[in-house]
């Protein structure tokens, strides 16, 4: 960073130590150059007037000129407010303020001609203005086309640092920047993309000549952010595999050809075929493995982590599995046990929930090395948890783990061991480029054979009676039930109460001795828990009413339809993980979204996408349109994007322009030697040395 921008905030005219100390804290503005990124996220366009009669054809912000006929100071009881009559040759409209008064009053004259900006909202029978920007015409500034907007807080706001007053801020700025803001891409790059100057780019971006220029200004800097976080992946990625000496397997090993060649459960689609082959290679490149699978709901992820571990146990070394949830680890803890039942390895679990004489002698079991492979929770990455020879450890649903509690699973053993990272949450491919680009990304892109399509469907309240005629024809051809109500964190009691109702209406509907009805919730205790989702396991209720907690953690191949109350409150990650609780055996299946009838037009394209498409990445593609790439990621990630001008959900092709840029660089010139790459070198250093290094366990 150059000595002007870096100039700390307090230093630019009308801010002082007192404005600083709030920009600082509520925005994270430090010095002049922090205020140049704060960019403003719309555009006002006073090019122009609008008249009155075409308000009601107008969607957002208008542009008046006329002049005040009638101005109303009243009081009605506490509160006041001031109704000011506004002219054009077209008609009257009334502007209308209920605070600041006594400041706006002095300044309005009648008969004066004003400039007016506003929202015009329809109030009773007629368009006002509320508290509209005023200025009288010939005050107006006569040049002013584009009008950046720009975020703040009710902080700043209070001192006169609103969107106004950031913006006095960037011109006193943008006034002194000639020649302060040097060029830090090669001229390759702008010739190629056809990109105007960065310092243009930064003046045009606060205060733009047209739409034209705004948008070229963005689109320069945002590839720009996006190019140097995809280089410093890259050669993160690049410094991991030249630095980081993996364990070689040398062999696949006796366990895992016993287990292919005689307990296989069924044969392994070519999905898994290709992935289990990636990760060989892997093992025996010498490099250490960082590999991301994706997989849908269903895929067979988990055989293929089983897979990865039986080599590392058929090397003499220990493998581990983490999850997220004592549920999930059951799981993988139970199915890794029915696979290997066969085979002369032992299989142990290690959670929160052990108790402490156990955990003594899983300790022992684990260090003397007669542990082959550790299932667990958040309890595997304390330090007391020490292994005789790690060489894999598997996470499962990563996005649920911060990047530091996965490091130290890096530190496990001498040399670390290979890491694989599971997730059905299918993640877009801009994102997976972005966060993950120092991993090797695998995708199982295939479904077992004898999965059938299911079939999804949207229906509101009107129409239980239909569904619930429905359910009892599914029920007597044999078939199971999931009931699904949303899991309200606000409000654990309305959750509750939610559930209970529901639970009375299909027990009325559904009633014993014919029908056997389960309920599983979040306030119950494991052990009911448990024995209500065993009785539903083994077939001896037919209709499992619950909260989300089903979300992960039940297979049951005999349920065919999954009911999801109140689909309009779920998220569409989280309404394509239960839709996958069925379609799990050979029978027809079908997922149904019962919604109210008045619901948002987001909440209206997340059901559409729903019904339309079983495919999780494109669902995963609108999830991140609808929510952004923080929501999808978890607040533990979102932090490792800080992107302050580009979006991941909207700028697609940037991303990959970014990508493909940086990759064809590297491959040109690997240390960034030549003269031309000297300034991005200087830029990646920089950015580098403010970074933890956390590429080896992303």
């Amino acid at each position: 960073m150059n000595d002007f921008l870096s100039t700390p905030i307090e230093f630019l005219k009308g801010v002082g130590p007192q404005r600083a100390e709030l920009l600082r804290k509520e925005l994270n503005i430090h010095t002049f150059e922090h205020l140049l990124n704060h960019f403003p996220f719309r555009y006002i366009d006073k090019s122009f007037y609008n008249t009155i009669s075409e308000l009601p054809y107008i969607e957002g912000h208008t542009q008046l000129k006329g002049r005040i006929v009638g101005i109303d100071d009243n009081q009605k009881g506490k509160q006041k407010r001031l109704t000011v009559k506004f002219q054009d040759h077209t008609g009257i409209i009334e502007l209308t303020w209920f605070q600041g008064i006594k400041w706006i009053k002095p300044s309005l004259q009648l008969h004066r001609e004003y400039q007016v900006y506003g929202k015009a909202k329809f109030f009773g029978n007629s368009f006002s203005i509320p508290h509209p920007d005023i200025i009288p015409i010939d005050q107006a500034d006569p040049n002013k086309g584009l009008k950046a907007v720009y975020s703040s807080t009710e902080k700043l706001n209070s001192k006169g640092l609103h969107s106004k007053g950031i913006e006095k801020l960037t011109s006193a700025l943008a006034q002194q920047l000639n020649n302060h803001i040097r060029e830090i891409l090669p001229h390759s790059i702008l010739s190629k993309f056809q990109f105007i100057p960065r310092e243009t780019a930064f003046k045009q971006i606060h205060y733009p000549q047209n739409l034209e220029f705004a948008e070229r200004a963005k689109q320069r800097l945002k590839f720009e952010e996006l190019f140097f976080l995809q280089l410093e992946l890259l050669i993160r990625k690049h410094i991991s595999l030249q630095k980081t000496k993996g364990i070689i397997f040398p062999e696949v090993g006796s366990v895992f050809m016993d287990f292919y060649e005689n307990h296989l459960p069924f044969p392994l689609t070519n999905a898994q075929k290709r992935v289990v082959k990636e990760i060989r290679s892997d093992f025996k490149s010498g490099h250490h493995m960082n590999r991301l699978v994706q997989g849908d709901v269903g895929s067979g992820k988990t055989l293929v982590a089983l897979l990865t571990m039986l080599m590392a146990v058929g090397n003499g070394y220990q493998a581990a599995i983490m999850a997220p949830t004592e549920i999930l680890a059951q799981q993988h803890l139970e199915t890794i046990k029915e696979f290997t039942k066969n085979l002369p390895i032992k299989v142990e679990k290690l959670s929160g929930n052990v108790k402490q004489s156990v955990r003594k002698v899983l300790h022992q079991e684990l260090e003397n090395g007669e542990i082959h492979i550790l299932v667990g929770t958040h309890a595997l990455i304390e330090d007391k948890v020490k292994f005789k020879n790690l060489g894999v450890v598997v996470i499962d649903e990563q996005h649920r783990f911060g990047v530091a509690q996965r490091a130290k699973l890096w530190r496990k053993n001498v040399q670390p061991p290979h890491i694989l990272v599971m997730t059905a949450t299918p993640i877009p491919r801009t994102l997976a480029m972005t966060v993950y680009g120092d991993l090797d990304v695998s995708v199982i892109d295939e479904l077992p054979p004898g999965r059938q399509p299911i079939t999804t469907a949207h229906y509101f309240e009107e129409s239980r009676l239909k569904i619930f005629g429905f359910i009892r024809k599914e029920i007597e051809k044999g078939r199971q039930v999931y009931i699904v109500y949303p899991l309200i964190q606000e409000s654990e009691t309305l959750d509750y109460n939610n559930l209970m109702e529901g639970y009375e209406a299909i027990t009325r509907y559904f009633p014993r001795p014919t029908y056997q009805v389960s309920m599983v919730h979040g306030k119950m205790k494991p052990e009911d828990k448990d024995f209500e989702m065993k009785l539903f396991v083994e077939g001896k209720t037919q209709i499992m009413v619950a909260t989300t907690v089903i979300e992960v953690g039940v297979n049951v191949p005999n349920a065919s339809i999954m009911i999801i109350e109140s689909a309009e409150r779920f998220g569409l990650s989280q309404l394509h993980q239960l839709r996958g609780r069925v379609g799990r055996g050979s029978e027809k299946s079908y997922c149904i979204l019962m919604s109210g009838n008045k619901i948002s037009k987001e909440s209206k394209k997340r059901l559409e996408t729903m019904v339309r498409t079983q495919d999780g990445f494109e669902i995963a593609e609108v999830d991140l349109e609808l929510r952004g790439p923080g929501d999808i990621l978890g607040t533990q990630q979102s932090g490792m994007l800080d992107l302050k001008i580009a979006d991941l959900a909207k700028d697609n092709h940037l991303v990959v322009q970014a990508r493909d840029t940086a990759r064809e660089i590297l491959n040109d010139d690997p240390n960034l030697a030549k003269p031309e790459h000297q300034q991005i070198k200087e830029v990646l250093i920089s950015i580098m040395k403010k970074k933890p290094n956390w590429s080896k366990i992303s």
